[in-house]
């Protein structure tokens, strides 16, 4: 009899969690910037964990994370989180390229660093929700190494941006 393939627990957290993830975006625009941001910084060291210890990377795999995510929405998306964040949502960056060959600060965004790790997170969503078994553990090994090569740091890096605004909010805040 051959042996079943089947979802590790921590592959179906990270499912769990990036859904979460997509969910609490969709309802940013109702949700307070306090709120808001306790949440994202609730979820988002907990993808990063997850995410980390994924079991497997299929760099090169016969399947793909297919881009459903349309621009449009894209916008939708990081334009709630903008306005959420307010002025807020201007941080700067040290984490980036162009920082080797620049004497100024570079700035990022949260909203529109927010909106990268949406995207990611809804076409994985949308691509394995279908597939099989085996196609969905090939499917996460893929996410993995996309981790470790892209969005890992700028989950970092826009975490700490919203654990400053958060913990220490402008006076508009206050």
């Amino acid at each position: 009899m051959s042996e079943q393939k089947k979802l590790a627990p921590n592959s179906l957290s990270f499912i769990a969690l990036t859904n979460e993830y997509c969910q609490a975006v969709e309802h940013a625009e109702t949700a307070t910037r306090d709120e808001f941001l306790a949440g994202m910084l609730k979820l988002l060291p907990r993808i990063y964990i997850v995410a980390n210890d994924l079991e497997h990377e299929f760099p090169f795999s016969d399947y793909s994370i297919e881009p459903y995510l349309t621009e449009d929405v894209y916008n939708q998306m990081r334009d709630a989180m903008s306005r959420v964040m307010a002025e807020e949502d201007v941080y700067l960056e040290v984490f980036v390229e162009d920082m080797k060959y620049s004497d100024s600060p570079i700035a990022s965004s949260i909203s529109e660093n927010l909106a990268d790790l949406y995207q990611e997170f809804f076409n994985f969503i949308a691509t394995i929700k279908d597939a099989t078994t085996e196609a969905q553990i090939e499917l996460i090994g893929l996410c993995k190494s996309d981790f470790r090569n892209f969005w890992g740091q700028s989950l970092c890096n826009v975490l700490r941006a919203m654990h400053n605004a958060y913990y220490n909010p402008t006076e508009t805040d206050i």
